[in-house]
C-alpha cells in the first residue's frame, strides 16, 4: 500500500470511528471476525496479515465458532484490553459500561455483584436474590450472587451474550449471559509473575505456571493476591464505639487445572478453585445527599465516616468441575459436572451514622444530620451447596445439518441468617431476635438446537428447551420466647423456551442476522422477616420475548470491524424488588409487563501500525407498564411523615399515604445511553516496545429505585483510565504505570431506601505500578 493510500485509509477509519460514536443507528455487539476456514473454528489458524484484526472465536452457541457467523449480539473482552481494565486489582464491576448495554453494581462492594443487560437486572440485596443475567464460569452456572464476584485472573476471554439465552443456557437468563473462560492447560512449559504497588498501600501479586507432566497430562496453576489498606476513618466523637477504619481488604484466590488427553479423541479437564476474602462491607453514609438534588452535601469528606457500628465482611468459596469430551466418528459427547460451596458473613452500620435524634429515639450525641433509628445488621450464608450436571451431544460431521442436544440437572441448598445488634450497648452485642431462610431448589431441563445451511449465503438456526423447576422455601422469625413461622412456600414451575435465528452473507465482508428468542426466570421467594407479623414474599415466573436484527462487517481489508443491532423485548410478569418503608427489608413484586428497545454498536480498528482503538455505544429505552402497581417511597416515611429530611418523590401518588405509582417509569439502574472508548499506541523503542493505553466510559443518569425522586437519581458519569508501559527481552519483561478514575469523579451510585438520604459512592482515583516477568 502506498503512503498516499495508507494515509487515506487511516483518515477514513478515524472518520468512521467518529461518525459511529454518536448516531448509534444500528446495533449489536462484538468484535466481528474473519471468515472461518474449512477446519473447525477452534482449530482454525489466524491467517491475518500485518495490520489486520485477529479472528475472534466464541462459544456462545456451545460450540467454537467465528463470532461473525453467530446470529446474535455478542461482545468479547480479552488480551491487552482485559489486562488494562483489571489494573489495580479491579473487581468484576470493571465490566460496567465496557460493553454496550452492560452495567454492574453492588451494595456489598467486592462481593455480590448485580448484572444488568439492556436494562434488565435486579436491585435485590437479599442473599437469596435471583438475577435475570446468568453468569457462567468455565461452563458452570454460578447461581448465587456471592459466587459471581470471583476475581478475574488468567482468563482467556470474556463473552457477553445479549438477549434471552433460554435455550442453550436455560433458566434465569432472560436478559443474557456473561461467560468467563479460564486459560486452559497446554502441553508446553510457561508462566508469568506480576507484582504491583499502588496508593492506599495497595499490593498485588498474580502468577501462573503451566507444566506438561508427560505427553498426556498438563497442569496449570494460577492465583492472585490483592490487598489494600484502610482509607476511611471513623470520626464518631463517642470514644471506643464501632470499627475505626474502613475500606481495606485482602482478596486471595487460586485455580488448579489438570488436562488429561491420552489420545486425540478423549480429553478430561479437572478444575479446582478457591477464594478467601476479608475486608469492609460497603459504607452506607447517612445524609450525604443534598435535599432536592442528587449532589453531595457541602463539605463532604470521602475519608471520614461517623459510625457507632461494627463493620466487616468475610467470604470463602470452594468449587470444582470436571469436563469430559469424547469424539466419536460423527458425534462429540460432553459431560460437565460442577460443585460450588460458600460461606459468607457481612455486617454493617446500615443507618449510616451514630446515635439517634428523632422523635422518641434520643441517644446523644447523634449525627450526621437526622438519625431516626439505629440499624446495625448482619447477613450470613452459613450453608450453601450447588451441584450441576450436563450431558451434551453435538454433531461434527460434514453436511448442511448440524445439531446439539442434551440434559441438564441443578440442585442447590442454602440457609440464610439475618441478625441485628444493639449499637448503644457496650461492645454492640447481638439482639435476641433473628430470622432464618431455608431453600432447596431443584431443576432439570432437556434442550436441543439445529443449524441448517440453506445455501452458501443463508444459514438458519432454531432451538428448544423444556425446564422443570421445583423450590421448597421456609422462613422463620425468632423473638424468644416467641417464634413466628415457619412459613412454607412450595412451588413447581414448567417452561418451554425457544429461539429462531438466521445469518445471510451479503458479501464476503458482511453478514446480516436476525433473531427472535424467549427467556425465563424461575419464581423467587424471600423471607427477611422483621417482626412476628411478617410473612415471606413471592414473585411468580417471568417470561421474556426478544427481537433483534443486525450486521457484522469487516472493513478496510479486515483492519476494522463493525457490529451493530436493533432490538426490542417484552417481559411478562417482570420480577421487581421494592423497599418496604422504614425497615431494612425488600419485597418481591411482579409488574404486569416491562418493555425495552434500543440499539447497540461495537467498532474496532487498527488505525495504523501504531494506533488501534475500540468504540462502543448503546441506547436502551425501558418502561414499566402496570397502571395498578405502586410502592412505598422515601423509606423513612413511617418515622418522619413530614419528610423534612427525606426525599422528594415526583411520581403520581399511590392509593395510600407514602406510596407512588410507578407505571411508565424506567427500570432502576438502567442508564439510557452508554459509551465506551479505548485507544492504544505502541512503538518499538530500543530493544523493546513502549505502549500507552487509555479507556473511557460514559453513562447517563438512572433511578436508584422503582419510584423517582431527584435525590435518588444517579448523576451522569464519565470515568477514564490510563496505562503506560515498556516491554523488553522479546516480551519477557514488562514494567507499567496505571491510573483508574483518573479525573477523580465522586458521585453517588446507590442509596438505602429506608433511612435519611443515605448513599453509596463510586471508587476514588487509584494509581500504581506493576512489574511482570514471563517465563
Amino acid at each position: 500500500m502506498s503512503k498516499k493510500s495508507s494515509g487515506y485509509a487511516v483518515r477514513s477509519l478515524i472518520a468512521l470511528a467518529v461518525a459511529s460514536a454518536f448516531p448509534l443507528h444500528a446495533a449489536m455487539a462484538a468484535e466481528a471476525a474473519a471468515a472461518a476456514t474449512g477446519q473447525s473454528a477452534a482449530d482454525a489458524p489466524d491467517t491475518a496479515t500485518k495490520g489486520q484484526l485477529e479472528t475472534v472465536i466464541v462459544t456462545a452457541q456451545r460450540r467454537a465458532e467465528n463470532i461473525k457467523d453467530v446470529p446474535m449480539s455478542i461482545a468479547t473482552l480479552k488480551g491487552d484490553k482485559l489486562d488494562v481494565l483489571t489494573s489495580g486489582a479491579a473487581d468484576i464491576r470493571f465490566l460496567a459500561g465496557r460493553s454496550p448495554s452492560v452495567n454492574v453494581e453492588s451494595d456489598y462492594g467486592r462481593t455480590f455483584p448485580r448484572f444488568y443487560i439492556r436494562g434488565l437486572g435486579n436491585t435485590d440485596f437479599d442473599l437469596n436474590a435471583s438475577q435475570p443475567v446468568g453468569l457462567v464460569m468455565d461452563d458452570i452456572v454460578q447461581e448465587n450472587a456471592m459466587l459471581k464476584g470471583f476475581p478475574v485472573f488468567d482468563v482467556d476471554q470474556v463473552e457477553v451474550l445479549r438477549g434471552p439465552q433460554g435455550t442453550l443456557f436455560g433458566r434465569n437468563s432472560p436478559a443474557g449471559v456473561i461467560k468467563f473462560d479460564s486459560a486452559k492447560p497446554v502441553f508446553k512449559q510457561e508462566g508469568y509473575l506480576s507484582l504491583g504497588l499502588g496508593n492506599y498501600s495497595a499490593k498485588t501479586a498474580e502468577g501462573m505456571f503451566n507444566i506438561p507432566v508427560n505427553d498426556m497430562v498438563a497442569l496449570r496453576f494460577s492465583g492472585t493476591s490483592q490487598h489494600r489498606g484502610d482509607r476511611v476513618h471513623n470520626t464518631n466523637p463517642t470514644p471506643n464505639k464501632g470499627t475505626q477504619d474502613f475500606e481495606g481488604y485482602g482478596d486471595n484466590a487460586f485455580r488448579l487445572q489438570a488436562l488429561v488427553k491420552p489420545n486425540k479423541d478423549f480429553s478430561a479437564l479437572f478444575n479446582y478453585h478457591e477464594r478467601d476474602y476479608h475486608g469492609s462491607a460497603t459504607l452506607f453514609r447517612a445524609n450525604i445527599i443534598k435535599k432536592g438534588t442528587n449532589d453531595l452535601v457541602d463539605g463532604f469528606d470521602y475519608g471520614s465516616y461517623a459510625s457507632d457500628g461494627v463493620n466487616y465482611q468475610k467470604l470463602t468459596t470452594k468449587g470444582g468441575n470436571i469436563r469430559l469430551k469424547y469424539n466419536l466418528d460423527d458425534i462429540t459427547l460432553h459431560s460437565i459436572t460442577g460443585y460450588e460451596t460458600l460461606k459468607f458473613n457481612s455486617r454493617a452500620d446500615v443507618d449510616g451514622g451514630y446515635g439517634c435524634n428523632v422523635g422518641d429515639c434520643q441517644v446523644l450525641p447523634a449525627g450526621p444530620g437526622s438519625i431516626p433509628f439505629p440499624v446495625e445488621t448482619a447477613d450470613l450464608l452459613p450453608n450453601h451447596k450447588q451441584f450441576s450436571q450436563e450431558f451434551r451431544a453435538e454433531s461434527n460431521y460434514k453436511g448442511p445439518l448440524q445439531w446439539i442436544g442434551g440434559l441438564f440437572f441443578f440442585d442447590e441448598n442454602i440457609q440464610i441468617d439475618s441478625i441485628s445488634f444493639n449499637s448503644f450497648a457496650p461492645n454492640n452485642p447481638q439482639n435476641s431476635a433473628y430470622a432464618q431462610q431455608f431453600q432447596s431448589a431443584k431443576s432439570w431441563a432437556a434442550f436441543g438446537s439445529l443449524n441448517y445451511t440453506v445455501s452458501d449465503k443463508l444459514k438458519v438456526r432454531g432451538g428448544l428447551r423444556y425446564t422443570n423447576d421445583k423450590k421448597e422455601f421456609s422462613a422463620v422469625r425468632y423473638e424468644p420466647p416467641l417464634m413466628s413461622g415457619p412459613f412454607v412456600i412450595e412451588n413447581t414451575s414448567h417452561n418451554i423456551s425457544w429461539d429462531l435465528s438466521g445469518t445471510y452473507e451479503l458479501d464476503k465482508s458482511t453478514n446480516l442476522f436476525a433473531r427472535v428468542a424467549t427467556g425465563y426466570r424461575a419464581p423467587s421467594m424471600q423471607g427477611r422477616l422483621n417482626g412476628l407479623g411478617d410473612k415471606p414474599s413471592f414473585a411468580s415466573a417471568e417470561k421474556a420475548v426478544s427481537y433483534e436484527a443486525g450486521i457484522k462487517q469487516d472493513l478496510f481489508d479486515k483492519r476494522a470491524r463493525l457490529s451493530a443491532a436493533l432490538f426490542q423485548y417484552r417481559v411478562k410478569d417482570k420480577q421487581l424488588t421494592a423497599g418496604s418503608g422504614s425497615i431494612n427489608m425488600n419485597q418481591l413484586i411482579n409488574a404486569e409487563k416491562v418493555t425495552g428497545q434500543g440499539v447497540e454498536v461495537d467498532f474496532q480498528a487498527n488505525l495504523s501500525d501504531e494506533f488501534s482503538m475500540t468504540l462502543g455505544g448503546s441506547y436502551n429505552d425501558t418502561k414499566i407498564k402496570d397502571p395498578n402497581l405502586f410502592v412505598q417511597y422515601c423509606g423513612n416515611y413511617g418515622n418522619n411523615p413530614t419528610h423534612l429530611s427525606g426525599c422528594t418523590p415526583t411520581n403520581a401518588a399511590g392509593p395510600f399515604a407514602g406510596t407512588s405509582k410507578i407505571d411508565g417509569n424506567p427500570l432502576p439502574r438502567a442508564p439510557k445511553t452508554q459509551l465506551n472508548f479505548t485507544l492504544k499506541y505502541s512503538k518499538e523503542i530500543g530493544n523493546g516496545e513502549f505502549y500507552a493505553f487509555t479507556d473511557w466510559t460514559y453513562r447517563t443518569s438512572y433511578n436508584f429505585f422503582l419510584y423517582e425522586a431527584p435525590e435518588y437519581k444517579a448523576k451522569p458519569l464519565a470515568e477514564g483510565g490510563v496505562r503506560a508501559g515498556y516491554k523488553w527481552g522479546n516480551g519477557k519483561y514488562e514494567a507499567a504505570l496505571f491510573g483508574r478514575n483518573i479525573t477523580d469523579k465522586r458521585v453517588i451510585l446507590g442509596a438505602i431506601d429506608f433511612d435519611n438520604l443515605t448513599g453509596m459512592l463510586n471508587e476514588p482515583r487509584t494509581w500504581g505500578g506493576t512489574f511482570k516477568v514471563n517465563f
